[in-house]
C-alpha cells in the first residue's frame, strides 16, 4: 500500500512538472503580447507590459480579417475532404478483395515516405499549366490524396471494425453508400474525428506551400499575414507574436470540444495500429 501511495505521488509529481514545463513557452507568448518588440529584445520574464492594444490594433487590420477568413475556408474544406476520401480509400482496402490491392497500400506507404516538399517544384510547374497558381485550389487539392490519412484510417479498419457488418448488410440489400455512410462511418467516428483534428491543425499551420504559391494579399493566410506584419525596416515581433496567439484561438476551441474523440483515436491508434 505504501509503495503503492509512492509510485502514485512519483507519477502525479512528474505529470505537473511535464504539464508545468509545457505551459511555460505558451505562458511567455502570452505576456509577449503586452510589450514591444525592443522590450522583447531585452527580456520581458513574466511581467506584463502595457503594449497589448496597440498590437490588438495592428494585428486587427482589414488584413487579418481577410487571411483569416482565407484560412478557415480553405482548413474546412481540407479536413472535410481529406477525412471523407481517406475514409473511402481504407474502407476499399478493406472490404473489397481487387487485383492490386497490396501495392495499393504498399504505393501509399512509399508516398507517406517521401517528404512533400521535394514534389512541390512539378507541383507548382502542373499549377502554372493549369493558370491556378493565382488562387487558393493548389493548398488545398494536395490534401485530397492525404497517404497519412489513408494510411491511418486502414489501420483503425482493420483492427477497430467489424467486417461482418459491411457483409450482414449487404445480404439484407443495402447499397455501398448507404452502407458506407450508414454504418462504417458511425462505427469509425473517433478515428475520423482525430484524423479531421490534425489535418485541420495542419493545414491551419502551413506556411511553406502557401509561400510558395500566393503572390497577393487578397489570397493571403494566416501564417503568410502574421509574417508580413513589419514593414520593409523593422520586422514588428510583437505583434507577430500577437498574430500567433489569436491564430490559435480557433484550434484551441477545436481541441477542447472534441478533446475526447482525439485522445480516444490517438489511444485506440497507438493500441491497435
Amino acid at each position: 500500500m505504501v509503495i503503492s501511495r509512492a509510485a502514485k505521488a512519483v507519477k502525479y509529481a512528474f505529470l505537473f512538472l511535464v504539464t508545468f514545463f509545457s505551459i511555460i513557452p505558451f505562458a511567455l507568448m502570452i505576456v509577449m503580447t503586452t510589450h514591444t518588440t525592443e522590450e522583447i529584445y531585452t527580456g520581458v520574464g513574466f511581467i506584463p507590459g502595457k503594449n497589448l492594444f496597440v498590437n490588438l490594433k495592428y494585428v486587427f487590420s482589414p488584413g487579418f480579417f481577410r487571411a483569416f477568413y482565407n484560412s478557415m475556408v480553405v482548413s474546412i474544406i481540407v479536413t472535410f475532404c481529406s477525412a471523407l476520401f481517406s475514409s473511402m480509400a481504407a474502407y476499399a482496402l478493406v472490404a473489397y478483395r481487387f487485383k492490386g490491392r497490396g501495392a495499393v497500400y504498399n504505393f501509399i506507404l512509399l508516398v507517406m515516405m517521401i517528404p512533400s516538399s521535394i514534389s512541390l517544384v512539378g507541383y507548382m510547374y502542373e499549377m502554372r499549366v493549369m493558370r491556378l497558381t493565382a488562387t487558393l485550389i493548389p493548398i488545398i487539392v494536395p490534401w485530397f490524396a492525404h497517404g497519412f490519412g489513408a494510411f491511418w484510417m486502414t489501420q483503425y479498419l482493420k483492427s477497430g471494425f467489424q467486417i461482418n457488418l459491411v457483409e450482414s448488410a449487404r445480404i439484407d440489400g443495402c447499397n455501398e453508400l448507404r452502407l458506407f455512410f450508414s454504418i462504417v462511418i458511425p462505427c469509425i467516428r473517433t478515428a475520423v474525428v482525430t484524423l479531421a483534428l490534425l489535418v485541420f491543425l495542419w493545414s491551419w499551420n502551413s506556411y511553406l506551400t502557401p509561400l510558395i504559391f500566393i503572390n497577393n494579399s487578397a489570397n493571403m493566410t494566416i501564417p503568410l499575414y502574421i509574417k508580413s506584419l513589419g514593414n520593409e525596416f523593422r520586422t514588428d515581433y510583437a505583434a507577430q507574436i500577437t498574430g500567433l496567439t489569436v491564430s490559435l484561438v480557433p484550434v484551441i476551441v477545436l481541441f477542447i470540444v472534441f478533446s475526447k474523440n482525439f485522445i480516444q483515436g490517438i489511444t485506440a491508434g497507438a493500441i491497435k495500429g
